[in-house]
């Protein structure tokens, strides 16, 4: 039992949870979004089931630690470039990302300014087969993330289920608030866009610190939320 006392565990427990709550805002944003599409019926159950996906594959990925460092071997190369089974998997989460993002953006708007029928929700199948695939993609940058940052694999499970637990908590507001607000809902498709775009130059070796991603989008949504206080003041005048 001395490793409870440990405090270099406890500072990598505190440091990599910290970080998978950071790298989970993306999953939980798009779960927010693909939810909000549901009647409103199924929307607690999408989240819960997404996030339940999510946390099975984080753990499942941790169990079989071997194989997702054998995804980080290259499997082609050519001239100066060279690719891995994670580079080729991240490619193709950020083509979803940037095609469901674009779809998603021009239904908003086209629905906006449509006077026609509403769009129909999405089924459920077919809301948990969306989240399920991003989830595999934000599941394997995590889980590698992990990798680089603990040594005991306990740490990093109990990292991930700290980090899921928040999410769990924060899904439901941020679904609702997401919803009320069609501005925050273009922000957080343009968040993906750059996620999107953001894996495509990962997993052709290009790294994008995420932070600056994190920056200019936090800035994007204190800006709005200012907007939003503006409006409601003017409103109660």
């Amino acid at each position: 039992m001395e490793f409870l006392t440990d405090p270099n565990m406890w500072a990598s427990l505190a440091t990599l949870a910290a970080l998978e709550i950071v790298l989970g805002v993306d999953n939980l944003i798009f779960i927010s979004i693909v939810a909000a599409k549901l009647d409103p019926s199924m929307r607690q159950r999408a989240r819960q089931i997404g996030l339940g996906l999510a946390l099975f594959m984080r753990i499942g990925l941790l169990a079989g630690i071997s194989w997702v460092v054998g995804l980080t071997q290259p499997i082609f190369s050519y001239t100066e470039l060279t690719l891995s089974w994670r580079d080729v998997i991240l490619i193709g989460g950020g083509l979803f990302l940037l095609a469901k993002s674009t779809t998603e953006i021009h239904h908003t708007l086209e629905g906006a300014a449509s006077t026609g029928p509403q769009r129909i929700a999405s089924t459920f199948p077919a809301a948990i087969g969306q989240i399920a695939v991003l989830d595999l993609v934000f599941s394997l940058d995590s889980i590698i993330t992990a990798v680089g940052m603990a040594q005991d694999i306990w740490v990093m499970i109990a990292a991930v289920a700290l980090a899921m637990i928040v999410m769990v908590f924060a899904a439901k507001p941020v679904t609702d608030f997401v919803d009320r607000h069609p501005t925050v809902k273009m922000l957080a498709l343009s968040f993906l866009l750059l996620i999107g775009v953001a894996l495509i130059a990962e997993g052709f070796g290009a790294h994008v610190p995420r932070g600056y991603l994190y920056f200019a989008v936090a800035f994007s949504v204190a800006v709005e939320l200012l907007n939003l206080y503006a409006t409601k003041k003017t409103k109660k005048n």
